[in-house]
């Protein structure tokens, strides 16, 4: 059984186990080799167990050793949340804040905003994760997410911000030169710039484009994400299946087939329930407030001009 004598010896197993060897986790903690070897040989002895398979090439961990290290994993994890409430509460706003979302939202919206919150906090230090994967906030592989769907996980903290459409758009050089289709059957007639079905998307997206994707088209453009596809259609490739909320910061695109998109994909930020007193979640929830407000106002302006 591990007591409270133990820490230390946690500590020093989570940094070899990390390291994968004796001797580099003795170069982080500062201790000698030997003196890390026999705190793990103290904490095999107290659990009964063997933690570590040892040969010429390193160390690799016994499936009781993997046991170990994702708790201690999940633990440093808590401590490093802690510390940062500590820090957050007595010397203000700074330091890293992870946030994690979509490739497409990060890069096509969140990223081109991120200038205003830096000129108010100048000492954040943002980790932008940006990947189709959901990340695990309660075991804290970020701090806040931003997720097109609403959160199953408990213990979060969620807030819907916006709601999102897929889209087709085209280029005005596009349009003048190729002329816009009337009907959904004239698309056959253009090249359809979209994510495949095979790529990892929001459902509602993907269920929009399957069946367009499934009618017959002289030519064809599948990128991974949205960022490639409003890359193609920008520089007059095609006509692009897209989120509308590119139309507010990139100029010159057209609303193709302004009648047909898909159904509504809630856009929602969460945070676990451990930092809901955390200094930079509330500066950061408290920015994205202020952007999408601005950009719904935005927003209904174009959309207006598009319908005059």
């Amino acid at each position: 059984m591990v007591t409270g004598t133990d820490w230390d010896k946690l500590r020093i197993f989570h940094s070899v186990a990390d390291a994968g060897s004796l001797t580099h986790a003795g170069e982080s903690l500062h201790l000698s080799q030997s003196a890390v070897s026999r705190q793990i040989r103290g904490l095999e002895d107290s659990l009964g167990v063997t933690l570590f398979h040892r040969h010429a090439r390193g160390l690799i961990l016994t499936e009781q050793g993997e046991l170990l290290f994702e708790a201690t994993k999940a633990m440093r994890k808590r401590l490093e949340a802690a510390e940062g409430r500590i820090r957050d509460s007595a010397d203000g706003i700074f330091g890293e804040l992870r946030v994690t979302t979509t490739i497409g939202f990060g890069t096509l919206w969140l990223a081109p905003r991120l200038s205003r919150l830096y000129e108010e906090f100048p000492n954040l230090k943002i980790d932008l994760i940006l990947e189709e994967k959901v990340l695990d906030l309660p075991m804290r592989e970020a701090d806040v997410a931003i997720r097109m769907k609403e959160p199953s996980q408990a213990d979060l903290v969620r807030r819907r911000l916006m709601d999102v459409n897929m889209q087709f758009f085209a280029s005005e050089a596009y349009v003048e030169k190729n002329g816009a289709p009337k009907e959904v059957e004239d698309l056959a007639q253009h090249r359809l710039i979209s994510q495949s079905t095979n790529s990892r998307q929001v459902s509602e997206g993907m269920n929009w484009i399957a069946p367009f994707l499934s009618a017959e088209h002289s030519s064809r453009l599948t990128v991974n994400n949205y960022f490639g596809i409003l890359q193609a259609v920008v520089h007059g490739l095609g006509i692009g299946s897209l989120p509308n909320y590119v139309s507010v910061d990139t100029p010159g695109l057209v609303h193709v087939l302004p009648e047909h998109q898909s159904k509504v994909i809630p856009v929602y930020l969460a945070y676990p329930e451990e930092l809901r007193q955390s200094r930079r979640v509330a500066a950061f929830r408290d920015f994205m407030i202020r952007e999408i407000t601005e950009f719904r106002k935005q927003y209904q302006l174009g959309d207006a001009a598009l319908h005059e």
